[in-house]
C-alpha cells in the first residue's frame, strides 16, 4: 500500500503545545516496523504549487501565510505558531494528499500519513488546520479530469466545517461534484457548523454499539447516493475515549471495527479509497511525561486505519 510521507511533516512547536506533532514520524515508524507499509511504498511529496492552492484558498490569505503577516488573532485561531517551516510542512501535506488520491485511483487504496485538515477555510486557518488538503486535492483532480465525483467521508469527532463550507454550493454532485459526509460530536468544536451534504451529530458519550450502528447505516447509503469516483476517508481517532479534545467513548476495538467496516464496504463497492489521518490527541499529558509518549500513543491509534486497510485489501 503506497503512502505519502515526508520527514518535514514534523516541525518544532513550543514545549507543552497541545498538538502532537511527532505523531507523523511515529506513525511512519510503526507502520514500517509492523510491515503494514514497506520502505519502497513511501512516496515523498514536493510542496504543492501556490496556483493549486488558489483553487480553494484566497490570494490574500495565501499572501499572508507566505510572508508571515497573519495577525495574532489569526494565529490564535490557527492554533499553531506561524513559521516558514509550518508553511512548508502544510504545503507538503497538501501535495501528499493529492498524490495519495492519485495513487488510490491507480492502486485501489493509498494514504497520506498526514492530512485531513478539514477546518481550514478559504480565507483563514482554524483548529490546527492551515490549508484544506482535502478540498485542494479534489479540485486538482477534477480540473485534471482524473475524477468527476467524489465522496468525503469524515469520521473525525469534529465536524469538517472547512470542507463543508468549500463544497457547500456543490449540490450538482450527481453530474460531477463533491458529496460531503460528517459523523461527529454534536456538542463539540466547531460550534458553527456549515451544512455538509449529510451531517450526523452524536451526543457526548456515544460508545461502540451506537456509533457502529450509525456508521453501518450511513456508509453504504452515501456510497450509493454519491456514486463517487473516489472516497476520501478522514479516519480521525479523536472519537476514542479519553482523547484530549473528543467527547465520544469508542474503545480501541470499536475504532478497529469502524475502520474495518469502512474499508470492507468501500472495497466491496469497487471504489478507490484514499486514507487521511485527521484528528487525534491521545490523553492529556501528565506531569513529567515526555511529549513523545503521547505522540506515539496517538500514532498507534492512527495506525489502526492502515492496519485494517492492509488486512482488508490483501484479502481481495
Amino acid at each position: 500500500m503506497r503512502v505519502s510521507y515526508h520527514d518535514d511533516y514534523v516541525v518544532p512547536l513550543p514545549e507543552r503545545h497541545a498538538f502532537p506533532m511527532r505523531k507523523f514520524s511515529a506513525l511512519r515508524e510503526i507502520l514500517i516496523s509492523e510491515g503494514v507499509v514497506l520502505e519502497d511504498e513511501i512516496v515523498a511529496p514536493r510542496e504543492v504549487d501556490w496556483a493549486d492552492l488558489l483553487l480553494v484558498h484566497t490570494q490574500s490569505y495565501l499572501d499572508a501565510l507566505a510572508t508571515g503577516s497573519i495577525t495574532r488573532q489569526e494565529e490564535r485561531r490557527m492554533g499553531l505558531p506561524w513559521s516558514p517551516a509550518l508553511v512548508r510542512r502544510s504545503r507538503l501535506a497538501v501535495q501528499g494528499t493529492i498524490n495519495a488520491c492519485m495513487m488510490a485511483l491507480e492502486d485501489g487504496v493509498a494514504g497520506n500519513l498526514a492530512g485531513g485538515t478539514h477546518h481550514a477555510m478559504p480565507g483563514h486557518a482554524e483548529g490546527f488546520c492551515v490549508l484544506n488538503d482535502v478540498a485542494v486535492a479534489l479540485r486538482v483532480l477534477q480540473r485534471a479530469g482524473w475524477i468527476r465525483r467524489a465522496l468525503v467521508l469524515d469520521l473525525d469527532v469534529h465536524q469538517g466545517n472547512g470542507t463543508a463550507h468549500v463544497f457547500g454550493g456543490d449540490r450538482a454532485w450527481p453530474r460531477g461534484g463533491v458529496y460531503t459526509v460528517s459523523v461527529h460530536g454534536a456538542n463539540n468544536f466547531p460550534f458553527r457548523k456549515p451544512p455538509s451534504t449529510l451531517d450526523v451529530g452524536l451526543p457526548d458519550g456515544t460508545g461502540d454499539d451506537a456509533y457502529l450502528e450509525v456508521a453501518a447505516d450511513a456508509v453504504p447509503h452515501v456510497l450509493e447516493d454519491a456514486d463517487p469516483d473516489v472516497v476520501v476517508y478522514l479516519g480521525g481517532v479523536d472519537v476514542v475515549e479519553a482523547d484530549r479534545f473528543g467527547r465520544l467513548s469508542l474503545s480501541r476495538s470499536g475504532l478497529e471495527a469502524r475502520d474495518r467496516l469502512v474499508c470492507e464496504t468501500i472495497r466491496d463497492a469497487g471504489i478507490p479509497l484514499c486514507l487521511l489521518l485527521s484528528g487525534g490527541y491521545a490523553a492529556r499529558r501528565q506531569a513529567g511525561q515526555a511529549p513523545e509518549t503521547l505522540a506515539r500513543a496517538t500514532a498507534d491509534l492512527h495506525a489502526t486505519m492502515y492496519r485494517q486497510a492492509a488486512s482488508v485489501y490483501r484479502q481481495s
